[in-house]
């Protein structure tokens, strides 16, 4: 599993201000120290297929909108490959970081982080730059005037699962989980056009149920066939109706309960149906009710409160587990069901319990602080102001920083271990040999993408590139004598020839 996140960015006093310079200006600040390790490796794109639809086909190049055709190179676009195995680039006029492949919720929430600092690290670079325009970065979704910016998940599914079936769990699921994962937010519709407050980012911005945009036409599951690994073996389920989190145990629950719905659709464990009536209508109305009070409409007729509908899933995701692992389940997994249980309980009874664990409550709690003292209305601009302040990257500025240090949020990760994902890749996928090779090697390295690495060996008249299609290989038990033992590239090939 994987998290992209495009973040705000913004010059303050120049609204006019290009946003594709901004953005490239952030990913190079970030870059230029790292020098060759950054600046040769390109991204490989030539087995990127942002068109082919899961459905079982392909969408016609012609007609495709532009921000979709994600596999042209753009040469005038800040593009780094990171040593901790993300990648750092200029994605629709935002600076993008998406972290390296992992495989517990709890890394994903590691490396996630990091690319916050990652984020934080550039903004301090530019501010130290006398002749650089001075940036702010946002981790949020949304400028609250029409613009959406998204933040990505990936999971890595079998793909003789069924896409229907992918479709028919997740719809659901994805209505009722913003009660746990949404980030909140200070206005309502596209534009904010009405005062008021919402559990998510997101939820007004999504026009249809299933669907192969990510910038129109935005769908509650998104259908892109673009796996990175074995096509034949694996999906990458691509979604796209997350919010930007910053709290870490709602990243956590994000993560880890999509991965135990999706675990339970591969095993069709999955044994009653929740569908839902008018799925678009419904997640609006239920991000637009910070009560928790919205009824949802089934299929069958059976109406529900979305933290209700939460709970079906979560009594049959324990089913499950229980009946799969007993005694033996890992402890990420029980974790998260713990944690699940134990928001969902809080949610139903009193929801401001959950301020130390979840955004949208965090958010809710600092703003009604605020309104309270001052008599404000939802419609004041200082709460807009303080919505955008609360994702702020900068320590010393943003709100939840602020709360970080108060010890009012619930932290999951320490923070040397957020420090050393900054430069290290997780130990256990092939994100480790990417980022190792890029940091021992990286004057060779003349590109690199998810499922390869590419070398320009001194003495071959052809670059050398290293598959990497199966995204559970390449970790540190795997290569990590093999890349400690060999102290050029050349050795490096010479020895993975010899195996």
């Amino acid at each position: 599993m994987g998290i992209e996140t495009e973040y705000g960015v913004l010059a303050p006093g120049d609204p006019s201000a290009n946003p594709m310079v901004l953005s490239g200006q952030v990913v190079n600040a970030y870059a230029q120290p790292l020098g060759a390790l950054a600046g040769r490796a390109r991204w490989d794109y030539e087995d990127e297929a942002p068109l082919r639809d899961a459905r079982g086909y392909q969408l016609d190049r012609a007609s495709a909108d532009p921000a979709a055709l994600t596999d042209e190179d753009d040469p005038t676009l800040a593009n780094v490959i990171l040593t901790n195995g993300a990648r750092l680039y200029v994605d629709h006029a935002h600076p993008e970081y998406s972290s390296p492949e992992v495989t517990s919720p709890r890394a994903a929430v590691r490396w996630d982080k990091a690319g916050e600092r990652i984020m934080a690290l550039a903004v301090e670079a530019i501010a130290r730059t006398p002749e650089a325009t001075p940036v702010n970065l946002y981790k949020n979704n949304t400028d609250g005037k029409g613009a959406s910016y998204g933040t990505h998940e990936n999971y890595l599914m079998s793909r003789a699962t069924p896409f229907a079936d992918i479709v028919r769990h997740l719809v659901p699921f994805f209505v009722s989980r913003q009660v746990v994962a949404g980030a909140g937010r200070v206005g309502i519709g596209t534009e904010s056009e009405r005062p008021g407050y919402q559990l998510t980012q997101r939820a007004d911005f999504f026009e249809v149920e299933v669907g192969l945009e990510t910038t129109l036409k935005r769908p509650i599951v998104n259908t892109r066939d673009e796996p990175h690994a074995l096509a034949d073996k694996y999906r990458r389920l691509h979604v796209i109706i997350g919010d930007a989190n910053l709290c870490e145990v709602a990243s956590l629950l994000k993560m880890g309960t999509t991965s135990l719905v999706l675990a339970m659709v591969e095993d069709r464990a999955i044994t009653r149906d929740l569908s839902v009536e008018h799925p678009v209508a419904t997640l609006r109305a239920v991000s637009h009710d910070p009560t928790l009070q919205t009824l949802v409409t089934l299929r069958d007729g059976t109406r529900l409160t979305a933290v209700q509908l939460q709970w079906a899933y979560f009594e049959q995701a324990s089913a499950y587990v229980g009946t799969r692992f007993g005694a033996d389940v890992d402890v990420d997994t029980a974790e998260v069901l713990t944690r699940w249980e134990s928001v969902l309980t809080r949610l139903e009874t009193d929801p401001m319990q959950c301020a130390a664990e979840l955004d949208w409550v965090a958010k809710l709690a600092l703003l009604q602080g605020f309104r309270e003292r001052e008599g404000l209305s939802w419609d004041a601009p200082r709460l807009s102001l303080i919505d955008l302040q609360y994702s702020d990257v900068r320590p010393e500025k943003g709100l939840f920083h602020r709360l970080v240090a108060r010890g009012r949020v619930e932290r999951l990760i320490e923070h040397s271990a957020v420090a050393s994902a900054v430069t290290d890749p997780p130990e256990d996928t092939r994100a480790y040999f990417r980022g190792r090779c890029l940091a021992k090697y990286g004057r060779e390295v003349a590109a690199a993408s998810w499922d390869s690495v590419i070398f320009d060996l001194p003495g071959r008249q052809s670059l050398q590139r290293v598959p990497m299609l199966e995204p559970l290989r390449g970790g540190r038990d795997a290569v990590g004598d093999l890349i400690d033992g060999c102290a050029t590239a050349s050795e490096l090939m010479l020895a993975l020839g010899a195996r």
